[in-house]
């Protein structure tokens, strides 16, 4: 069968009958069995598959199938599907099943989505390389001795192995667009707010953001224009109208691109990214566009801003799973009774559900949160995120984009950071920002350092989601 990089072709082919979505179910199906060794897939919906798409076949024969027909997707194991498993790669919750099914994915089925599985990721969406899942590391396609980036590992690899047509992850830190980058596929995190949160496991409630990772930006935009819109479930949602993202086009005139200077001379920077980057700003600037550097005075409190508030709203999130009302529940004690007393059952069900970066992260925020330590850590870190934001926001008074590497270095080995936290969170210096300032970005593909796919990142100010996939569109064909 045809091995399908870009929905316009399956939808042809559909039209055609050169293929059925019960064929491209199978197929997929088949290539997930063959690919086991990347661990991408935590539950395979194969006969939920089957059914779906058996569905949307009928409707495509009687013309009345919505806009995704044909689309095969997975979801992050963090995303609610009612009565389907919902783990979060965390042994907390285990044989949970969702009570009901988050507004995004509602409406990707809707609009007749095939979804075939849920995707392996980092527990509760914590971390840089999907090692810190209770299901084992996810392996990179390009070279299975590497890491596929996170929390959205599983998701983009999918993505990037042919296992499904596109996924739907959640970026809180560049989560979507880290793993993107690693693994040579395109990852768009919208505006805070663009998309309805209700349905999405918590990890920083200020920071999540719902975003599709695919082959091309055109199949990203046209899954943010359907996921996106207000929902009477969730407060923060925006009611801004939802434009046409995947029609959009850029306006008819030069466009003045700025990019981060640390991006391309920091000496931290690998060399093949920095000569990546270099070679897509001489390629805009031979466009027509005006490219300049711009400095951010706070960029080294992006990530100290970044953890300190994420870990206490994680610590807030997370304190639901108790081992009382549902998920994993500590059995030491079983056998003595009189031990048995609320407290030592909180203590011993989290230490054991949780994984060793959850607990660091829980702990972490719950001393930022502290009363010794609040106005030290926690309100300072908001009074800097405030003027981090202040600082973007006249970036963009002068300059339509912001323009970045998306990640310092390319996929690193498995084990090769997981000895140093820090290390690791400086995988994503160039994403936060987008999350602490409320920002879309989008991570495209920018060549390759041997085997080894290279992302770009852009940004654009709030609800510009239409004018940056144009942009990034622009790039992706060149």
């Amino acid at each position: 069968m045809t091995y399908y990089c870009n929905f316009a072709t399956v939808q042809a082919d559909l039209r055609s009958g050169a293929v059925t979505c019960r064929q491209l179910v199978d197929h997929y199906l088949a290539r997930i069995d063959e690919h086991q060794h990347l661990n991408v897939f935590t539950e395979v919906y194969a006969d939920g598959a089957r059914t779906q798409a058996d569905a949307v076949d009928q409707k495509l024969a009687s013309g009345t199938a919505g806009r995704l027909a044909g689309m095969v997707i997975g979801i992050k194991d963090v995303l609610s599907y009612k009565d389907h498993g919902l783990r979060a790669g965390s042994r907390i919750l285990d044989k949970f099943t969702a009570q009901f099914t988050a507004t995004a994915i509602q409406r990707l089925l809707d609009d007749d989505v095939i979804i075939i599985g849920r995707q392996n990721c980092d527990e509760f969406a914590m971390g840089s390389s999907n090692e810190n899942s209770a299901f084992g590391p996810v392996r990179n396609a390009a070279d299975p001795s590497r890491v596929p980036g996170g929390s959205s590992g599983g998701s983009a690899v999918a993505v990037q192995a042919g296992l499904c047509l596109a996924s739907i992850g959640s970026d809180t830190g560049g989560s979507v667009r880290q793993p993107a980058a690693f693994c040579g596929v395109v990852g768009l995190k919208p505006t805070y707010g663009r998309i309805s949160r209700w349905g999405l496991i918590a990890y920083a409630s200020s920071f999540d953001c719902i975003g599709p990772i695919a082959n091309t930006v055109e199949d990203a935009a046209l899954l943010l224009e359907i996921m996106a819109g207000p929902d009477d479930f969730d407060s923060t949602v925006s009611s801004q109208p939802v434009q046409a993202y995947s029609q959009e086009q850029l306006p008819n005139r030069p466009l003045r691109i700025a990019y981060l200077r640390d991006g391309v001379e920091s000496p931290g920077i690998d060399a093949s990214i920095r000569e990546a980057t270099q070679r897509k700003l001489d390629d805009l600037r031979a466009a027509g566009h005006t490219v300049e550097p711009v400095d951010l005075s706070l960029l080294q409190y992006l990530l100290p801003t970044y953890y300190i508030l994420t870990t206490a709203e994680a610590s807030s999130n997370l304190s639901r799973f108790d081992g009382v009302r549902y998920g994993y529940r500590s059995q030491s004690d079983a056998s003595d009774v009189s031990t048995l007393d609320l407290l030592s059952l909180y203590k011993k069900s989290r230490t054991e559900g949780f994984g060793a970066e959850v607990r660091r992260r829980i702990l972490l925020g719950t001393f930022a949160l502290s009363a010794s330590y609040y106005d030290a850590y926690y309100t300072k870190a908001q009074q800097v995120r405030r003027l981090i934001r202040q600082e973007t926001e006249r970036v963009f008074e002068h300059y339509d984009f912001l323009l970045s590497p998306t990640t310092p270095t390319p996929a690193f080995k498995l084990g090769e950071k997981t000895g140093d936290p820090l290390q690791m969170y400086l995988a994503d210096i160039f994403t936060v920002q987008a999350n602490v300032v409320g920002y879309p970005a989008i991570s495209i593909p920018n060549g390759s350092d041997g085997d080894l796919p290279i992302g770009i990142q852009l940004m654009a100010p709030p609800f510009a989601e239409g004018a940056l996939v144009a942009l990034a569109k622009e790039m992706q064909k060149a």
